[in-house]
């Protein structure tokens, strides 16, 4: 038997679809999905990505704080801080991303959404994309990359839930 694994949510998921194309106006049964997944152990956030949506003041704020407030995990864990001084010291010995980067990096949820990944052998969810050249910033995908932590987009993890919208 195979163990399902579990997806845990880039902030850039959320904004994005409530912003274009998922917005709670035009396509409620996302938002309800995500409460579906999420209460079947599936899906879920951290603490965070929580703290980022907050500070929206929106629509998703309130629905986060609301409906999905009980799907947002602790990063305080210690296997998740041991797996975050890994990659916040990968990220700060690597000579290919700018000072800029990598202190942005260290100041936003994306460190911490990779590090609860690994330590919780989650699948990260975002739509950031892999760029190996890249200087000017740390993508989620390439700290994935480097630490063999799955990734995939909304898209990929709807159809691997098997969800169906309409």
């Amino acid at each position: 038997m195979t163990v399902a694994r579990s997806y845990v949510l880039d902030t850039n998921v959320f904004i994005e679809a409530a912003m274009r194309y998922y917005s709670f106006d035009i396509v409620p049964a996302f938002w309800q999905i995500l409460v579906e997944q999420a209460n079947r152990g599936r899906i879920l956030s951290i603490d965070r990505v929580r703290d980022e949506l907050k500070q929206g003041k929106d629509d998703l704020a309130i629905w986060s704080n609301s409906d999905f407030h009980g799907f947002f995990a602790s990063t305080s864990e210690d296997d998740v801080i041991a797996a975050y001084r890994k990659i916040m010291a990968w990220s700060q010995g690597h000579p290919q991303f700018l000072e800029s980067a990598k202190s942005e990096f260290a100041s936003v949820a994306d460190g911490w959404l990779v590090s609860y990944a690994l330590a919780r052998k989650c699948t990260v969810v975002t739509l950031e994309q892999l760029d190996p050249n890249i200087k000017r910033k740390i993508k989620i995908p390439n700290a994935c990359q480097a630490f063999h932590v799955p990734y995939v987009d909304t898209f990929q993890m709807l159809r691997d839930l098997m969800v169906k919208l309409g």
